[in-house]
């Protein structure tokens, strides 16, 4: 055989390699055909991502004119690196058999109508670090298994239906942020991921007190939403002592007492706190104004008795202060009400004397005397 010839037959063979490593192997196939058979035909719109996927043609070829125009995700080596559906209304269960996309590193099925359990086969994508499912139907426990997931940086299951975390779940070692918002989860939160940035499990019905394990060794914490649940007791100092901490919601509960330290971390950067629409009583926690960075404080709606603290009027970084709802006495400080007070909020709808109704933190009424003098045992102190 000539020389020639044998390089032509060598061309040939390569280009026949290449194309049969250019089309995703099996595995990757049979996942993506089990994924769309597991959803109901008639909830795909002609227009949509679904209704394009045509396995008589490769789903990681380019340009993707007719077939899988949208959806899909490859790598260089043709593998599936990321399934994003639109939002189209798609309705049916998750297929276990996702699992064979092995470098699938985002699987994004938010705003749909998916319903049953998370599949436990989940744990079988060592590459996957973004699990959104938000805004679906989801249902009964987080699988165990998914503890497993050492890469994921990102699980968002708000607006489902789960009723169960499971105790492995400070495990996801690599996890920063976890969405648990609007679901049915009941009881205390488990241990939480050690390097997780932000938590938020809003309008689920956790409940007991908030506890030390839980948040334990969370030194990056920087936002905790837990507003909304049937949380109840004490907020205590070690809470407010996470060194990370930005952001606190946890209105809309049933705490009744808040405690902070008269040793606070003078490099705090704890810029909001939301406790309103709890059963907090007491006093107002003066320590609150040692927060360097502290802007806005909403106390709202609890039961705290007795004078606003001196020390809020005269915060410079404070911002908005809402302390309505309250059966707070005396003066209103001086401070709230100078030329260069630039504090916004209410102070209404309590048991305050001479707050001036030129103010706008002074709009809105305050309680009756004879609610202040049942709500002092008679005559609201001064």
């Amino acid at each position: 055989m000539s020389k020639s010839r044998t390089s032509v037959f060598f061309f040939l063979f390569l280009f026949s390699l290449s194309s049969v490593q250019s089309i995703p192997p099996p595995s990757d196939l049979i996942a993506l055909q089990a994924f769309k058979a597991a959803i109901k035909p008639s909830s795909i719109p002609s227009y949509s991502c679904l209704s394009s996927w045509n396995f008589t043609t490769d789903p990681c070829s380019v340009p993707r004119v007719t077939h899988f125009t949208c959806g899909l995700s490859c790598s260089s080596g043709n593998r599936v690196t990321e399934l994003t559906l639109d939002p189209a209304g798609y309705t049916g269960t998750l297929s276990p058999l996702i699992s064979k996309l092995t470098q699938l590193v985002t699987l994004d099925l938010q705003n749909n109508n998916f319903y049953g359990p998370i599949p436990s086969s989940l744990s079988s994508l060592p590459n996957l670090k973004n699990l959104v499912l938000r805004l679906n139907s989801f249902s009964g426990s987080v699988p165990p298994s998914l503890a497993s997931l050492k890469s994921l940086l990102s699980l968002d299951l708000s607006h489902n239906l789960i009723s169960g975390l499971p105790n492995s779940m400070n495990e996801l070692t690599s996890l920063r942020r976890l969405d648990l918002s609007y679901n049915k989860l009941t009881g205390s939160l488990p241990k939480l991921p050690p390097n997780l940035l932000e938590l938020a499990a809003k309008a689920n019905s956790l409940s007991g007190s908030l506890l030390k394990s839980s948040f334990y060794g969370l030194n990056q914490l920087e936002v905790v939403e837990l507003s909304e649940n049937s949380l109840f007791g004490t907020i205590e100092p070690w809470f407010f002592q996470l060194p990370s901490l930005q952001q606190i919601d946890m209105a809309n509960n049933n705490f009744t007492l808040v405690e902070i330290s008269k040793v606070v971390n003078l490099n705090s950067d704890l810029v909001a706190v939301d406790l309103g629409f709890n059963q907090i009583e007491g006093y107002l926690p003066v320590n609150f104004a040692i927060f360097p960075r502290l802007s806005s404080l909403s106390l709202r709606y609890n039961k705290f008795r007795g004078p606003i603290p001196l020390q809020y009027s005269k915060k410079a970084t404070l911002k908005r202060l809402y302390l309505d709802g309250n059966f707070l006495n005396g003066s209103p400080p001086a401070g709230f009400f100078g030329r260069e007070t630039s504090v916004t909020g209410s102070l209404g709808d309590n048991c305050l004397q001479k707050c001036p109704i030129s103010s706008q933190l002074c709009l809105k009424s305050q309680k009756s005397t004879s609610i202040c003098q049942q709500a002092y045992g008679g005559k609201p102190k001064s």
